[in-house]
Order: structure tokens, then C-alpha cells, then sequence
């Protein structure tokens, strides 16, 4: 019993110093979900807003190299430079006073006078500061964000993590479906980096799934689309964005699911259109390879954006749609 109670006085005092590898993903979620909302109880800007950063920041360490991969609950990341200003002597100062003084952005988020970058609270808290010198609304949001980070990309990424949290109330949307709707035949292999002729030489961004014409294609993720319309390569396409900054693209389509629209918000099973074989020409051009999605995936990094193969994580949603 004394052991249970000291654990649980330690969680209360500690809760944002945990490592977030010794937590399951639904204690993560839920360690994180709280820290948004106490942050945006003590800066006054809505969590989603904090939360949509958080999410772009971890999603671009995890593919770049010049940046530490994300080891804890938030994955927002100011350099040492940046948290405690560019001209001071003091590599391990924590004073908010001389931080300030020097031109750094580290605030102390928990009232404890210390100014700690690794402190949760303290990371999170000089973030939604930042947001607050702009205002709350999503117009001084986006002013906040392309202010920060001079690109639309990572503008539009972030937005995509706004609507996307505010819609559905959490953020735990990591549900997946195979772009095939269930009880429908088709075929695939692994078809990325083949060669491609048509229109050039070029490789292929994408997974072929062999299936009927007018097969149903669904969203595979939560995400927000992007793009749609004609393409003299794709034909008809749709991309969808995550809150993991992964796009999400659908190629080849019969045709579109009715009311669908740039800007909406999609989930895991949302369809999207249907199989066909329309590209390699002017809109409206069909019929010259047999009918198919066409799947890819792109992962931008904050900098630029890239191709990757699909076909492993095809592999494992179709398992799992399977169970």
C-alpha cells in the first residue's frame, strides 16, 4: 500500500517528466491531451492550436536528420539557442529574467522560476505565449504560423492538424482501413520505383491495386483532402492529408464520391470515389490500362516533400482489416 501510494504521489508531482517510451500509446495520449489542455488553461489559447504544432513538430523529427527524433510526450523543439537567447553566456541558464534579456523565447510554464526546455510544461507554455501575441482565431493563427515558419506547406500541414482535432475532439486518430472497400476483389504487389514510361521517364510513386471498375475507395486515415480533380498522368485523384503530415493520394478514380470537396474532413472508411482507369491524356481520357487504384504516399519533412513506398503499410491495414 505504501509503495502504491508513493507511485501515485509521484504522478501527480511528475507528470509531464515521464519518458513517453514507458507508456502505452492510450497513457501517452491521454498524458498528452492533459498537458494541452492545462496549457491552455494558463495561456488562454485553445489546446487544438497547441496541439497542432506539437503534431507537426514530431511528425517532421521523425524523417529529418538534422533534428533530435522526438523521446517524450511533446514534440515541439526550440534549440538551445532559441530557448535561452543567441548572445548568452550561460549555456544552462534557466532564469527567465536573463533568458528574456538575451532574446531567448523560454518562459516557465509551471511557476516554479526555472526556465527548463525539457520541462513540459515550461516547452508548451512559451509555444502558446508565442500563438498569443497573435491572437485566437484561426486567421491570426495562420499570421502566427507563417511568421514562424516562412512556408505554406507547414502553414497548410498544421491547419490540417487544427480542423482535424477540433472536429473530432482528441487526438488520438491513428485508425487505418485498406483503400478498398471490404467484400470487393482485388490484386496488388509491390510496384514502387518501377520504371514508368508514359509522359517521360520517371519511377513510380505508388502501390497499383488491381480491382473492378466502380470498386468503392475509402479514405484510408483521418485526414483532410487536399487536392482534387485531373491530372493528364493520374486522371481523376484525390489527396487527403493526416495529422501525421502524411498525403494520402488516389489516382486513376471512375469518378468521385458525390459532394466531396477540397477541404473536407475525412475518417478511416469516408468514401472517396470509385476504381477506374482514367489518365494518360486530356480529362476524360480512359481506358488505357486496366482498371486500378493507383496509391501513394508522400511524407513532407518541413522542408521538402517525398515519395515512399505504401505497399508495407497496405500490408499491415489489410491485415488488420481482416481480424
Amino acid at each position: 500500500m505504501k509503495h502504491f501510494l508513493f507511485g501515485l504521489l509521484l504522478f501527480f508531482i511528475l507528470p509531464w517528466q515521464i519518458n513517453a517510451a514507458e507508456l502505452s500509446d492510450a497513457e501517452m495520449y491521454k498524458q498528452r491531451m492533459e498537458l494541452y489542455k492545462k496549457t491552455e488553461a494558463a495561456a488562454q489559447v485553445p489546446w487544438y492550436y497547441i496541439a497542432a504544432i506539437d503534431q507537426f513538430e514530431r511528425s517532421i523529427r521523425f524523417v529529418r536528420k538534422d533534428l533530435p527524433k522526438p523521446d517524450s510526450i511533446t514534440g515541439y523543439y526550440l534549440s538551445e539557442q532559441q530557448w535561452i537567447g543567441p548572445t548568452n553566456p550561460n549555456q544552462n541558464d534557466q532564469n527567465p529574467l536573463t533568458i528574456g534579456i538575451f532574446g531567448g523565447m523560454g518562459l516557465d510554464g509551471d511557476g516554479d522560476g526555472k526556465s527548463d526546455k525539457n520541462n513540459h510544461e515550461d516547452l508548451l507554455y512559451t509555444l502558446a505565449h508565442y500563438i498569443s501575441k497573435f491572437g485566437v482565431n484561426d486567421n491570426a493563427f495562420r499570421l502566427a504560423l507563417w511568421e514562424y515558419y516562412h512556408r505554406d506547406q507547414s502553414v497548410n500541414a498544421i491547419m490540417t492538424n487544427v480542423k482535424l482535432y477540433r472536429q473530432f475532439d482528441r487526438i488520438d486518430l491513428n485508425e487505418k482501413a485498406f483503400p478498398i472497400l471490404k467484400g470487393h476483389h482485388y490484386s496488388y504487389n509491390s510496384t514502387w520505383g518501377a520504371r514508368r514510361g508514359w509522359g517521360g521517364r520517371r519511377i513510380h510513386e505508388g502501390t497499383d491495386i488491381f480491382a473492378n471498375y466502380g470498386a468503392p475507395v475509402q479514405a484510408v486515415a483521418y485526414g483532410v483532402v487536399e487536392l482534387k480533380g485531373w491530372n493528364k498522368f493520374g486522371g481523376w485523384r484525390i489527396g487527403i492529408r493526416d495529422v501525421n503530415n502524411t498525403y494520402h493520394y488516389y489516382a486513376h478514380l471512375n469518378g468521385f464520391a458525390k459532394d466531396v470537396k477540397i477541404g473536407d474532413i475525412v475518417q478511416p472508411g469516408t468514401i472517396i470515389g470509385s476504381v477506374g482507369s482514367s489518365g494518360y491524356g486530356p480529362p476524360g481520357t480512359a481506358g488505357k490500362f486496366p482498371p486500378h487504384l493507383h496509391f501513394g504516399m508522400y511524407k513532407d519533412n518541413g522542408k521538402n516533400e517525398f515519395s515512399f513506398d505504401p505497399y508495407p503499410h497496405l500490408k499491415r491495414w489489410e491485415r488488420m482489416g481482416k481480424k
